[in-house]
């Protein structure tokens, strides 16, 4: 089945805010303010929330800047890390786990060469599961889509009322969605001669 329709000084002063712009990875952002901290800037993951680190002295404007910056740039180095095999079952486990409550377990997951028209696949009867290699390298987000998809599929095998029911437990699912559409969109674009410095 496809995965889309269409195949400082002391102790830092810390706040945090319960979402994240939409599509990033976290589920929280914790800001966390030092006088020790002049210019610098920095961000991390720690478990399911985002840490920025800012200076004290910074507005709620730059705050909010600096947050949606720090945000697209954990994005861009987790895009660039590919999952093998192995951790994209650990993935679809926890995703299971996350949004339907453990119910889907697949046999076997993992990445093919052979789906150039569709973003994933999956075998209800054998519980296999198998993702295009074309996902590796775009966010996060979107790869946890196409596998929170095909667990619903073990679910659900079609694509009726209650499969997209399924569907609406992962928050991101018109946001991945809108992605890969823009993908598909893009690969029919003609190509233009000298594009791209070439």
């Amino acid at each position: 089945m496809s995965a889309d329709p269409l195949h400082r000084a002391g102790t830092p002063q810390r706040r945090a805010s319960s979402q994240p712009p939409s599509g990033s990875g976290a589920s929280a952002i914790e800001v966390r303010r030092s006088a020790r901290r002049r210019r610098t800037v920095s961000a991390y993951r720690e478990g399911d929330r985002t840490v920025v680190l800012i200076p004290a002295r910074m507005s709620e404007a730059e705050e909010q800047r600096w947050v949606s910056v720090m945000l697209d740039k954990l994005a861009a180095q987790e895009s660039k890390r590919v999952l093998g095999d192995a951790e994209l079952s650990e993935r679809a486990e926890r995703l299971s786990d996350q949004y339907f409550d453990g119910r889907a377990r697949p046999s076997s997951v993992r990445w093919v060469t052979n789906q150039n028209t569709r973003w994933g696949s999956c075998t209800p009867s054998e519980g296999s599961i198998r993702l295009s290699h074309r996902l590796q390298g775009m966010p996060e987000y979107v790869v946890d889509y196409v596998l929170v998809h095909e667990l619903a599929h073990l679910l659900v095998p079609g694509h009726g009322p209650g499969f997209w029911r399924l569907l609406e437990a992962y928050p991101r699912t018109e946001r991945a969605r809108g992605y890969l559409e823009g993908v598909v969109a893009a690969d029919r674009l003609p190509h233009l001669p000298g594009a791209r410095g070439e």
